[in-house]
């Protein structure tokens, strides 16, 4: 029970810095929709390039997080050398590929569809480079159990993203500044300047993680590095393959939806998906706390107990979650512009896509601790097929309804195939029952709360009753009542 403390300790607030920063950031989707139509595409742009941000940001950081974690627990190994050489194995490939991207952007920019723009491949490059870099030493904060200085550069890092937003949308306008020409003929924005904004942004986590950084000093080990590649290929292939189902479908969408209106669509789908991120939020926080958390407790006896209870209530988090989105999505829909809520049936079927990729995370622990990383490689390779067979097929027909589908498929056989192989190697007694109960109550109480109520606000209350049934429901399951009777001052409503 004390490791689950520590655990939901560091999730807290791991997942207090994600949430914070999210909500911030989301602060973005009303700025930029509200400024790029669903009709003009640009938002649908800012989508597919960021969908290639993300499997980037897995080949720059080649499985090195989740590699420097197992290094530095191993006994024997000298943990200022093995963040040395993660540091400078990273900071070499995102160096040496940048000067590359740069040398031979218009040729890149053509494949991607972008020939008229190669400012938006180099920028984002570069930033993605710097993201890899700085990745490693907020692994290193992690590590160090300085989740602290890691939620302040987090959300910091978002206010200054937001902050910029806000002086070029709307800051530099209302004072008819047009600083170097930025905006060109009647205050056009542009969405390269978004890219900027990232690439600011990135350069200041560089700035504020220099102590840090200074660890590259301690020099480099060949030997190691070896080793250190040997474990990492097959996390990288993971990562990307894992990634791919994430980002795929945004990459697909304009190169296979057929018309003119490919971008308009994928914008709205890209600015809808945003409400469903909140279960990414979990997601990412719960894995910022429980990477080092894994790898440090399991020589404990009781380990794989700890294992099994940890994904009990994280699906129960999860759950619960999903259904306070459900229950206010009439409300979180203003996060995104009015042209775009045309889409918003796919936030249901995404998150529970991300619970499902929660789940799958949560069993990947097996063949880390074993050493069989090759076996992530192919549940997510498998994955990513699937995925790209149903958008190849579907998109034309379904448009972005088939990238949710799509994802919902595959998250669901990568993770069904990590659960019955893991049992062979490194058998878990999860239970099974309790988290089958807990998901068909949350099913029934989604589909109630989908029922037709005509009246905004009678809907609203009908649904947070039902809401308050499945809270009700977990106390009572889960034997809560006395636990939080200890508590003070709120204490008192459970005794």
């Amino acid at each position: 029970m004390a490791n689950l403390k520590s655990l939901a300790k560091d999730t807290a607030i791991y997942g207090l810095s994600s949430i914070v920063a999210r909500f911030v950031n989301y602060l973005l989707v009303p700025i930029q929709t509200s400024k790029f139509a669903s009709t003009g595409g640009e938002y649908g742009i800012i989508t597919n390039v960021y969908a290639y941000v993300a499997i980037l940001i897995m080949l720059l950081t080649f499985g090195m997080e989740t590699t420097f974690f197992r290094f530095m627990n191993k006994e024997g190994m000298n943990r200022e050398k093995v963040y040395s050489t993660v540091l400078r194995m990273v900071g070499t490939v995102g160096l040496v590929t940048s000067v590359i991207v740069v040398l031979f952007c218009r040729q890149i920019a053509e494949l991607l569809g972008y020939g008229n723009h190669p400012e938006y491949v180099v920028v984002m490059y570069i930033t993605v480079a710097l993201d890899a870099f700085t990745a490693i030493a907020f692994a290193y904060l992690r590590c160090e159990h300085r989740p602290i200085k890691f939620a302040s550069l987090k959300i910091a890092n978002i206010g200054l993203n937001i902050v910029l937003n806000l002086i070029y949308f709307f800051g530099l306008p209302m004072l008819h500044l047009n600083p170097f020409g930025i905006y060109g003929e009647n205050f056009h924005y542009d969405v390269v300047w978004v890219f900027y904004i990232n690439l600011f942004c990135s350069m200041f986590n560089l700035v504020f993680l220099h102590k840090e950084l200074r660890g590259i000093n301690h020099g480099f080990d060949k030997k190691m590095c070896r080793q250190m590649w040997s474990y990492a290929w097959p996390i990288l292939v993971m990562g990307i393959a894992g990634q791919l189902n994430q980002s795929l479908s945004q990459i697909m969408f304009p190169k296979v939806y057929p018309g003119d209106n490919a971008l308009s669509e994928l914008g709205i789908y890209g600015a809808c998906i945003k409400i469903a991120m909140i279960m990414m939020m979990i997601t990412q926080a719960f894995r910022f706390a429980y990477e080092p958390f894994v790898f440090s407790k399991v020589k404990d006896k009781d380990s794989k107990e700890v294992y099994a209870q940890t994904m009990k209530y994280y699906i129960i988090f999860t759950l619960l979650a999903f259904l306070v989105v459900m229950a206010y999505l009439d409300v979180l829909k203003y996060l995104i512009g009015e042209s775009y809520w045309s889409g918003l049936r796919v936030v249901p079927i995404v998150m529970a896509a991300e619970i499902i990729f929660g789940i799958f995370f949560n069993l990947s622990f097996w063949y880390k601790l074993t050493d069989r990383t090759i076996w992530g490689a192919y549940f997510s390779g498998i994955g990513a097929v699937v995925l790209f067979v149903i958008n190849l097929l579907l998109i034309p027909r379904f448009s972005y309804m088939a990238c949710a589908w799509a994802g919902f498929v595959a998250y669901s056989i990568s993770m069904l195939l990590s659960y019955f192989i893991g049992q062979k190697y490194f058998p878990i007694r999860y239970p099974l029952r309790d988290i089958l109960l807990y998901t068909v109550v949350a099913g029934i109480l989604f589909a109630a709360m989908m029922l037709p109520v005509e009246n905004m606000w009678i809907r609203l209350a009908f649904r947070s009753v039902l809401l308050l049934l499945f809270v009700g429901f977990i106390f009572r399951k889960e034997h809560l009542g006395p636990m939080l009777a200890k508590l003070p001052v709120v204490g008192r409503f459970f005794r």
